[in-house]
């Protein structure tokens, strides 16, 4: 069992030093060296390019490398499930969702997750997809709930439902009077909207793109209600999913700019590693997504 090598593997990695890497596993660096070379002779590759300025992975090894933070992870997620098997622990489920999908509509499904197990421990981490996806290759959530895709080939990804995004602005805006508008009208404006690695970031551009529509400026803000507060304060345009701004539509606080010549949709997809198991609480959470949202 390569268990302990692959271990000192990463930390080595990550420190960028074997004398560091020895210090931080509590072993000699002479037992450092022997579990690199293990590992080396075992896949019949060298990992790292040695100089004395630095130490620098190979093609191969860097391809270990995250193949080995997962397989740390898968067994100590084992280990963790069989010692929760055998003290009859509480079902437990970890969430990774998108802001979007986080914020507004994933707290419906853990109201009908939780009438099914009612004594299940829920644990979510709300991140851009980016993150989300990361999350779940590094096994920290058991499923990911994300906007869009991914090509990644460790990941079986499948939508559950569809969004639709609008354009919004502020009640005092031109265009919020008016009863439609055209793409055309979208030109040189400024947009608000998520950060880099934001599926709703990622559909924006687009949509920029693909209808040819230029730019004035393009605030970039975290937070989805930063982004509703911008565009509240008439800072310019935004697109967000429907479910996001349903209460400010409702109040009065945002108008949605009917366009008459194009709509948007995208799909929400969940997201879970082809190397683990599925748990019996993570597969009633699916049937939930596929019985309950599938449009």
């Amino acid at each position: 069992m390569y268990y302990d090598a692959l271990r000192t593997f990463v930390t080595v990695v990550e420190e960028g030093n074997f004398t560091r890497a020895a210090e931080k596993r509590l072993i000699s660096q002479p037992s450092v060296s022997v579990h690199i070379q293990n590992l080396e002779k075992e896949f019949q590759t060298s990992l790292f390019v040695r100089s004395p300025k630095q130490l620098q992975l190979t093609s191969t090894g860097e391809l270990l490398y995250e193949r080995a933070k997962q397989i740390i992870q898968i067994y100590e997620s084992t280990k963790e499930e069989i010692i929760a098997h055998h003290q009859s622990l509480t079902l437990e489920l970890k969430i990774g969702a998108s802001f979007t999908i986080g914020e507004y509509v994933l707290p419906s499904l853990l109201e009908e997750l939780g009438k099914i197990y009612p004594e299940i421990k829920l644990e979510v981490i709300i991140g851009n997809t980016e993150e989300i996806i990361e999350h779940v290759k590094l096994f920290h959530v058991d499923i990911g709930l994300i906007e869009g895709q991914s090509n990644d080939k460790s990941l079986e990804v499948f939508p559950f439902m569809i969004d639709e995004l609008k354009v919004v602005a502020s009640p005092n805006h031109p265009l919020s009077s008016q009863k439609g508008a055209t793409i055309e009208e979208l030109q040189n404006q400024t947009w608000i909207t998520r950060e880099k690695g934001s599926g709703t970031r990622a559909y924006l551009e687009h949509v920029l793109r693909s209808h040819g529509l230029k730019t004035k400026n393009v605030i970039s803000i975290s937070s989805t209600q930063g982004v509703k507060e911008a565009v509240i304060r008439g800072l310019g345009f935004s697109l967000i999913s429907k479910f996001a701004i349903a209460r400010e539509i409702e109040s009065q606080y945002l108008s949605i700019i009917p366009l008459k010549d194009a709509s948007f949709l995208r799909r929400f997809s969940y997201a879970t590693s082809r190397f683990v198991s599925k748990q019996k609480e993570l597969e009633e959470f699916i049937n939930l997504l596929k019985n309950n949202w599938v449009k």
